[in-house]
């Protein structure tokens, strides 16, 4: 088994605080995670999906009541989203009675914005964090390439070429035909993969919804409402520009990208590395690849955006901390990486503390004043330490 870098914390978060919600797509391996958080501890799993775990908590406060020593692991939350009501109260009662740590363990498939949660009505009552698949501190850098194709859920990253291919097919069907429609939104199969795959051919490119409502044969907003709801379901990343520059004409659309470079692969039917070798997609997908890692491995403090100006200076990523500290990253694939103008008039602009080129390299060296070429999985090393 991997073992997930974010179990520590977990198990961290639940002397804290109450309640714990773990958030991230299905399959993504939240159940195992739970569960091996829980070992040592007297808990109970009730699986939501379940309807017999379900009907456990037709009465949620009397059951609760009867488990208010155990750690209550609840997965696929948004299946019963108005448990988040009762919960307040049974976590103020606990507190009450010197119960206030480690009691709840929920889990769902979808972000807080989706489950359509009051953030002031469990306001320090409840921590939050989310699993994403596994990223190169997890599965090592000697494994990128399997980890670029096959994407990071774990039974297709483990599986074989063929197999991890036909999971990731099914994971797709699955969550277009079964999962989203058990969300709520009455939104067609077709149509929302054809939205999905329109977003794979344009990975890592700036959102341009009035060429997908065209493409798609409807409205800007019916678009903007589709996106919206792959990027709660954690399917897909809009990543947002950084504004703070008033001298410069910035570009102000989100850039686009599909989280997991697996299922962009099977979206645009490629089957292995030498077929995306010559598809137009190769710079898109390992961009997104090395983003989505970064971003995993920063950790939820640090605030990710990109950089671009309508003259060309431009940055890929550009990571914030609440202290104030910038790292600017840019991402290459190639294994003769330098700094190029454009970068070089972004930082200029943006003053980072440090700054970067990624590439698909192991050395280390300079390409500039203050700027250094890392590979991937050693700046994610970094990163998850800082």
């Amino acid at each position: 088994m991997i073992h997930r870098r974010i179990g520590a914390e977990v198990a961290d978060l639940l002397n804290q605080a109450p309640a714990v919600v773990v958030t991230g797509p299905r399959q993504v391996g939240k159940t195992t995670l739970a569960l091996d958080v829980a070992e040592g501890r007297a808990a109970t799993y009730l699986d939501l999906e379940s309807e017999a775990d379900r009907a456990r908590l037709a009465e949620p406060e009397l059951y609760f009541a009867d488990h208010t020593d155990e750690l209550l692991v609840l997965d696929e939350i948004q299946r019963l989203p108005g448990l988040f009501e009762v919960l307040r109260g049974v976590i103020d009662r606990g507190r009450r009675e010197d119960k206030g740590t480690g009691r709840f363990l929920l889990l769902g498939s979808a972000s807080l914005d989706l489950l359509a949660q009051s953030g002031e009505s469990l306001a320090g009552r409840i921590a939050f964090a989310e699993l994403r698949p596994l990223d190169l501190t997890e599965v090592g850098g000697d494994r990128l390439d399997q980890l670029w194709i096959r994407g990071g859920f774990p039974e297709s990253f483990l599986a074989g070429e063929e197999a991890s291919l036909r999971w990731r097919r099914d994971f797709i069907r699955t969550y277009l035909e079964r999962d989203i429609p058990q969300l709520g939104p009455r939104i067609p199969a077709e149509t929302l993969r054809r939205l999905w795959t329109m977003l794979a051919h344009n990975q890592g490119g700036l959102l341009n919804a009035a060429n997908l409502a065209r493409g798609l044969g409807v409205s800007g907003a019916t678009v903007g409402r589709y996106l919206d709801l792959m990027v709660d379901l954690l399917l897909v990343r809009r990543l947002a520009p950084r504004l703070t520059n008033a001298g410069k004409r910035l570009v102000r659309s989100p850039k686009v990208y599909l989280r997991d470079s697996g299922l962009l692969h099977s979206l645009l039917g490629i089957p292995s590395k030498e077929s995306l070798l010559g598809h137009p997609v190769v710079g898109g997908s390992w961009e997104g690849l090395a983003i989505e890692n970064l971003i995993g491995v920063a950790g939820g403090g640090a605030e990710p955006s990109f950089y671009r100006t309508s003259g060309g200076a431009e940055v890929d990523l550009v990571l914030t901390w609440p202290d104030g500290r910038e790292w600017a990253i840019e991402v290459k694939r190639t294994l003769a990486p330098r700094l190029e103008r454009g970068m070089r008039s972004a930082l200029g602009d943006i003053e980072p503390e440090r700054s970067f080129v990624v590439y698909p390299g192991t050395a280390r060296y300079g390409v500039g004043e203050g700027v250094e070429a890392i590979g991937l999985a050693e700046l994610c090393t970094e990163l998850s330490s800082t």
